[in-house]
């Protein structure tokens, strides 16, 4: 019992030395803390202090982030399994349980924040560039399921939280998990191909992308409607200053922002229980996202400071627990390979015909590049971006795309995942 006291204090409080190491080098925060929790994740599950199971425990797991007590209790007595994988069953549904806590209890305080007059406001044809975007990750992740769905286990699944990558990042594919009951190394195969393939691709973009698309893009035109874009600037900075988590007065904000998180969690909760077992999450997932919209439209929620970084905290937990359960030693398969194909599909393929659309529909070249960026690694890549193009005006674009991906992502991902077989 001591030891998964323990356990769940590290991971609770492990975050604290990312955002650490993140805000002492500049190196890792251009890296970004939600990679970094991945790889020291990766690093705590495959060193041998997290025991994952004998093969028959894994086998009889099917899937499942563990076996129930009364279950696990049978197969020992049969003589199936040994009792020395009891420790590994008791990490496997401690893991399961602060994963299911802490992704509805995180997306609603992702969305408080939300400011649609605003952004509606200002963020201009950057719209136009979001859907043209969002039509063409669809047209091509059900393209990529056709192709790869005899060769990737799940591939509806995939799909699924493909679409949720593409429109909000890691809020959203955690949640898409949870919603669509994805297997852990699934989504770890995943989200781990994401993260290779993706390192390759914000490094394209911030270098040789402005210069090739202004091609085939027209110029951005500056608009005549005065920005504070200083402002801006620092708004979209502060999207992962976690030091604001340790000002005067942020406890009290913070806990503002996780009763309020916990008020509609529960509400949804409540409304799951109408439905079956296997849809409670789903509906879960739904009910706060559009809780965490409607919230964001009242002043008192919308005016809590940090409730934003204090659902990116717990993003950090989540990045960190589910990286510790890969057994990194089951990864290199052929199945793998296949997810990574998948993966590289989408997001060259849905790049590609993002930029065709955008050539026919005169989308300019910055408000092409900021959505793409938004959508794909989410608000906290938006100032790097916008830094490289030279052009602090379309921040507040970016902003709102990614913001907005947070908050349709789910909707999108989750019906696709449901739909696709």
């Amino acid at each position: 019992m001591i030891k998964i006291i323990l356990l769940v204090f590290i991971y609770l409080v492990f975050p604290v030395a990312v955002i650490f190491i993140c805000r002492r080098w500049s190196f890792f925060s251009r890296i970004g803390t939600i990679v970094i929790a991945y790889a020291f994740g990766l690093l705590f599950g495959n060193i041998g202090i997290l025991p994952h199971g004998s093969e028959d425990y894994i086998r009889y797991k099917e899937g499942r982030a563990a076996i129930p007590p009364a279950e696990f209790n049978i197969l020992v007595e049969q003589g199936t399994i040994s009792e020395d994988d009891s420790f590994a069953n008791q990490i496997a549904r401690t893991q399961d349980l602060i994963m299911t806590v802490v992704i509805p209890l995180a997306l609603p305080m992702l969305l408080f924040s939300l400011n649609i007059r605003k952004w509606f406001r200002y963020a201009g044809t950057g719209f136009l560039s979001m859907i043209l975007a969002l039509v063409s990750v669809v047209i091509v992740v059900i393209a990529g399921y056709y192709i790869f769905r005899g060769s990737v286990h799940d591939s509806g699944k995939v799909a699924g939280m493909l679409v949720g990558i593409y429109t909000g990042g890691t809020p959203n594919v955690a949640s898409i998990k949870a919603a669509l009951n994805v297997d852990n190394e699934l989504f770890l195969m995943t989200h781990t191909s994401d993260l290779v393939i993706g390192a390759v691709v914000i490094i394209f973009l911030i270098t040789l992308a402005p210069r090739l698309f202004s091609y085939f893009l027209p110029a951005f035109r500056h608009k005549g409607t005065r920005l504070d874009t200083d402002e801006l600037a620092r708004e979209a900075e502060s999207v992962e200053d976690y030091g604001r988590l340790t000002s005067r007065g942020a406890f009290k904000n913070i806990m503002k922002s996780i009763g309020a998180g916990f008020i509609i969690f529960a509400i949804a909760g409540g409304i799951s229980l109408l439905g079956s077992s296997e849809s409670q999450m789903m509906i879960v997932i739904l009910v706060v996202t559009t809780l965490g919209i409607l919230a964001s439209l009242i002043p008192a929620v919308n005016r809590i400071d940090n409730s934003f970084q204090t659902g990116m905290y717990l993003i950090l937990i989540f990045s960190f627990v589910v990286s510790s359960m890969a057994d990194l030693s089951r990864f290199f398969t052929i199945e793998y390979v296949n997810i990574i194909l998948f993966v590289a599909f989408v997001v060259f393929g849905s790049l590609i015909l993002h930029l065709i659309l955008s050539a026919i529909f005169r989308v300019n070249v910055d408000d092409f590049l900021i959505t793409t960026t938004a959508l794909v690694y989410s608000p906290p890549f938006v100032p790097v971006v916008a830094g490289a193009l030279k052009n602090k005006e379309i921040i507040i674009t970016g902003l709102t795309v990614g913001v907005i991906g947070y908050a349709i992502g789910n909707y999108i991902g989750i019906s696709l995942g449901g739909l696709l077989p």
